[in-house]
């Protein structure tokens, strides 16, 4: 139930530490949040994670927060700007995957199968200059198929920590094998 406090009045009391002063502000601004989330994005349940996240970012840095009276705006700048990185993240995640690039491969054209096998070394070679982790997460999500929370799981890491991984080896590899193609040994 609401209490009626204002938000700055709320604001102050998370800064010293009260816990349910934050879930009436939760309670509060849920709804628009969730709105605002799901104008940028489809999927409601990438707007339920873009509102947990963006709570969670505001808790963490409730002492940015300038003006308290105005959290509720504070806020939904948050979640417009956790909402837009995920909708950029979608789009890269829709990228063709690993796996896919390999079964397409054709055993009646020896050129074009010399092609693929050069392209393979060249992937082989990006991935050294992964970290030990974004190697395992790259090959876990694309290769494997496993879903953000079986990695977590398997490699003792949060599922959105996957996700960065992930973000960071796919970028990692684009850059390097566009530097492959720009010197021309691709």
């Amino acid at each position: 139930m609401d209490s009626g406090e204002t938000d700055g009045i709320l604001v102050a009391r998370v800064r010293r530490g009260d816990s349910r002063a934050f879930d009436q502000l939760v309670r509060r601004h849920l709804r628009t949040a969730h709105a605002v989330a799901r104008a940028t994005l489809d999927n409601p349940d990438d707007a339920d994670d873009v509102c947990q996240d963006a709570f969670i970012r505001a808790l963490k840095r409730i002492d940015d927060c300038r003006n308290p009276e105005r959290f509720g705006a504070w806020l939904m700048a948050i979640v417009r700007n956790t909402a837009h990185n995920r909708r950029d993240y979608n789009r890269i995640r829709a990228a063709v995957p690993l796996e896919k690039a390999y079964s397409a491969a054709s055993r009646d054209d020896p050129l074009e199968d010399a092609g693929r096998a050069e392209l393979r070394s060249r992937l082989k070679e990006a991935m050294t200059h992964l970290t030990e982790l974004q190697r395992k997460v790259l090959l876990l999500y694309d290769l494997e198929g496993w879903s953000h929370g079986e990695i977590a799981s398997e490699l003792g890491i949060s599922a959105g920590s996957s996700r960065v991984h992930l973000h960071v080896a796919r970028k990692a590899m684009r850059r390097h094998l566009a530097g492959t193609l720009a010197l021309g040994t691709l």
